[in-house]
C-alpha cells in the first residue's frame, strides 16, 4: 500500500506544479558511534536511541515515504547489526531498504561514497541518521529541488550556534554563494568587516539534511583532507557553486533537532507542557 501511496503523490504532485522529477533515492548515514551519547550507545548506535517510543531511524523512515522517497539505503558501522536486525528489508514500514558498510570514519565528505553504485543515476536525499523534522520537510526538499536544474540542495535553520556547524549565505532567489564550516568568532567578524554578514541578516545554520545529483559524488571522491584531517561534506559543496553550480536554500520551518547529546535526547523524552 505503501508505493502506491507514494506513486498517487507524485501524481499529484506533477498535476499542481507542472513539473515532471525523475525517481529519487535517499542516504542515510548511521555510522558513527555517537560518543557524546556516554553508556546510552555502548550497545545501541545512537540512530536507533528511542524518541516518543520508537528510534530516531523509524522517525526519518518514515517521513522520508511520505515524500514518496522508498528506496534508502543506510550506511552502518557501529553495531550495523542492530539497525540491520531491526529494521531488515524495510517492507514493515514501507520502504525498500539497503546497507552499506563505511569501514574508515574519516569525515562527512566520504560517508556517502560506499552508497553510490546503489544511487546510480538517481537524484539523492541525504541526512545524517540523528536529525529529527517534520516528516513534511522532505517534500519541501524534493519539490523545491525540482522547480529548476539544481545541482543540490542544503536545508538551514536559525537559533543555532554556527561555530558548531556552518554559516550559510544565499543569494535573492535563496541560492547558496557562501559557506563557512565552524567559523571562529575571528572569522565571524571578518564576514561583518567585510559586509558579507550584515547587522539584521538571518543567520542560516547548516541544517545537516541535502539533496544531490548523481554527479556529486565525483567531487566527494575528489576531496582532500581539511586542515582538520577530514574530508569535508561542505567542501564539495563549495566546490560545486565555485565551478558555477547552484544549490538551492530550503529554510526548514517547525521542528529541527540534532539529537547529539543525552540531555537533548532527554529533553525529547519529557513531557510537552
Amino acid at each position: 500500500i505503501f508505493p502506491i501511496l507514494a506513486n498517487r503523490q507524485e501524481e499529484r504532485f506533477q498535476v499542481l506544479t507542472g513539473v515532471r522529477r525523475e525517481a529519487m533515492k535517499a542516504i542515510i548515514l548511521a555510522a558513527g558511534k555517537g560518543t557524546r551519547m556516554g553508556s546510552l550507545t555502548e550497545e545501541t548506535p545512537k540512530p536507533m536511541l528511542r524518541v516518543e517510543g520508537k528510534p530516531i531511524l523509524e522517525h526519518i523512515l518514515g517521513g522520508l515515504r511520505q515524500a514518496g522517497i522508498v528506496d534508502i539505503c543506510l550506511i552502518t558501522g557501529w553495531k550495523a547489526e542492530v539497525i540491520e536486525q531491526h529494521l531488515g528489508d524495510g517492507s514493515a514500514l514501507g520502504v525498500n531498504l539497503q546497507y552499506r558498510q563505511q569501514t574508515l570514519q574519516d569525515g562527512t565528505g566520504r560517508a556517502a561514497l560506499p552508497a553510490r553504485d546503489f544511487v546510480g543515476k538517481d537524484d539523492f536525499l541525504l541526512t545524517y541518521g540523528d536529525i529529527l523534522v517534520r516528516p513534511e520537510t522532505y517534500h519541501q526538499m524534493v519539490q523545491r529541488f525540482s522547480t529548476a536544474a539544481f545541482d543540490g540542495l542544503l536545508t538551514v535553520t536559525e537559533g543555532e550556534d554556527v561555530t558548531q556547524g556552518g554559516i550559510n549565505f544565499f543569494d535573492d532567489t535563496f541560492c547558496l554563494t557562501k559557506l563557512v564550516e565552524k567559523p571562529s568568532l575571528e572569522q565571524l567578524e571578518a564576514l561583518r568587516r567585510e559586509g558579507v554578514l550584515k547587522p539584521g541578516d538571518p543567520i542560516y545554520y547548516n541544517a545537516g539534511i541535502y539533496v544531490f545529483t548523481p554527479q556529486a559524488f565525483d567531487r566527494m571522491q575528489a576531496l582532500t583532507p581539511s586542515p582538520r584531517g577530514e574530508y569535508e561534506l561542505t567542501d564539495a559543496i563549495s566546490a560545486t557553486i565555485e565551478s558555477g553550480g547552484r544549490m538551492a536554500g530550503l529554510k526548514i520551518e517547525g521542528r529541527w533537532v540534532d539529537v547529539r547529546d543525552p540531555e537533548v535526547l532527554a529533553s525529547l523524552q519529557a513531557p510537552q507542557g
